[in-house]
């Protein structure tokens, strides 16, 4: 277990001294918002030239600032322990980052290090990458929010053509823009040992879309690659589709927010055919259409792989709706799926009860902000019933009142799956409560149940606690 210093400033680094000094082997230390700044930090790496035991040291969120970058990047140079060191939220600026990356070129035990969120920028973005042509033990590396910028990204790059060992690379939101895009495309046609690329928010545009889709024609390692606002629009799409045609490696696809209209989608229905290895496709925020979307939605019915889909935030309408749901009355794989924020009202709710009580796959099941009332959730309990396999349904953000509340309750009676309950902001009062509450001493499944922000009196939530005191097999009632 790490040892949490829960105090702040100076006295949080004279008890973290006390304990590398004092216990037998201490290998963690967490000192995270402990209010750290740059004179307690230069102490603390000072400590870490000669301590022998610890491999894990979090500071994230302090002030360490550059002086305290400069002096754990000495401290690396000779402490032969330390295996990860998260700096996220530090300000460790140019200069800290150059140190560091100054650092693994002569550490041989760090492999995982968090400089999210750091200010390193352009020059401490250039310096990581020369180093990690020569390091050799480093695996995960996260510069999210880094501002490493096109020359940054471009140069991290040139490293990935030559380095072996990192797995994992977070650029998030770091400015590699689309010149950046396109050199990461470039290196994953030789790299052979990167399986997680993040890449959210950094405009690569089309041309980095289209880059990176060539790229995974050929790469044999990445397994997860985060596009998620990249204005990668319709051509990056139909580029990536088509790559997935002849991959065989990647599982995870975050596409969310990209403009994907209609020639992009189509591909993809394609790309589920012959396809066996994407497990998650994430497509919220593009915008389903017409009869290309209805080709999209019935090729699930055949996709056999295909685990996680996410249609959030106004991805799909009324007929496609209707083409998605049948689809999944005979799909063997989805078991999550994410369609907050849709407007499908009480007729798609109806029309998913009908697929809850014919799919034996489904586990998860967001519906937030669907404008569900009453008659919507009243054939979703109806399925609960029968139901047998899904575990977490989320409504938050409907408008199911006391009466949809007591359909639930009604449904909880029987069901032996669920597990996760949500139904905040769902004007359930008193009424529903109780309801609730009386289901669950017969319940012994579910074991979260989220009723925040309702209109909840004292009798309900008496009652409710009651039950969670009651109830063994309940985690968390939230009133």
């Amino acid at each position: 277990m790490p040892q949490r210093i829960r105090t702040k400033g100076a006295q949080a680094l004279a008890e973290s001294l006390k304990v590398l000094k004092t216990m037998a082997s201490p290998t963690a230390l967490n000192l995270g918002s402990s209010s750290i700044g740059e004179n307690e930090s230069v102490t603390l790496a000072e400590a870490l030239k000669t301590n022998s035991t610890l491999t894990t040291l979090d500071l994230e969120g302090n002030e360490i600032g550059e002086n305290g970058g400069v002096a754990l990047a000495e401290a690396l140079k000779t402490n032969s322990t330390l295996t990860a060191l998260n700096l996220e939220e530090n300000r460790i600026g140019e200069i800290g980052g150059m140190a560091l990356a100054e650092a693994l070129k002569t550490n041989s035990t760090l492999t995982t290090l968090n400089l999210g969120w750091s200010s390193i920028g352009e020059n401490g973005g250039v310096a990581l990458a020369e180093a990690l042509k020569t390091n050799s033990t480093l695996i995960t590396l996260n510069l999210e929010g880094s501002r490493i910028g096109e020359n940054g990204g471009m140069a991290l790059a040139e490293a990935l053509k030559t380095n072996s060992t990192l797995t994992i690379l977070n650029l998030g939101l770091s400015w590699i823009a689309e010149n950046g895009g396109v050199a990461l495309a470039e290196a994953l046609k030789t790299n052979s040992t990167l399986t997680t690329l993040n890449l959210e928010g950094n405009k690569t545009g089309e041309n980095g879309g289209v880059a990176l889709a060539e790229a995974l024609k050929t790469n044999s390692t990445l397994t997860t690659l985060n596009l998620e606002r990249n204005s990668i629009e319709e051509n990056g799409g139909v580029a990536l589709a088509e790559a997935l045609k002849t991959n065989s490696t990647l599982t995870i696809l975050n596409l969310e927010d990209n403009s994907i209209w209609i020639k992009g989608l189509l591909v993809f229905s394609e790309a589920f055919k012959t396809n066996s290895t994407l497990t998650t496709l994430n497509l919220e925020g593009n915008k389903t259409e017409d009869t290309i979307a209805l080709v999209l939605f019935r090729s699930l019915k055949t996709n056999s792989t295909l685990t996680t889909l996410n249609l959030g935030y106004k991805s799909i309408e009324d007929d496609e709706f209707q083409a998605l749901t049948e689809a999944l009355k005979t799909n063997t794989s989805l078991i999550t799926l994410n369609l907050q924020s849709n407007s499908i009202e009480d007729n798609g709710a109806q029309a998913l009860a009908q697929v809850l009580k014919a799919n034996s796959a489904l586990t998860t099941l967001y519906l937030q902000n669907n404008s569900i009332g009453f008659n919507g959730v009243l054939a979703l309990s109806e399925a609960l019933k029968t139901n047998s396999v899904l575990s977490t349904l989320d409504l938050w953000g409907n408008s199911i009142g006391d009466n949809g509340a007591q359909a639930l309750a009604e449904a909880l009676n029987t069901n032996s799956t669920l597990k996760i309950l949500d139904l905040q902001k769902n004007t359930i009062g008193d009424n529903g409560a109780l309801a609730l509450a009386e289901a669950l001493k017969i319940n012994s499944t579910l074991v979260n149940l989220n009723l925040w922000h309702n209109s909840i009196g004292d009798n309900g939530a008496w009652l409710q606690h009651q039950v969670s005191q009651n109830n063994v097999q309940i985690s968390e009632i939230v009133v």
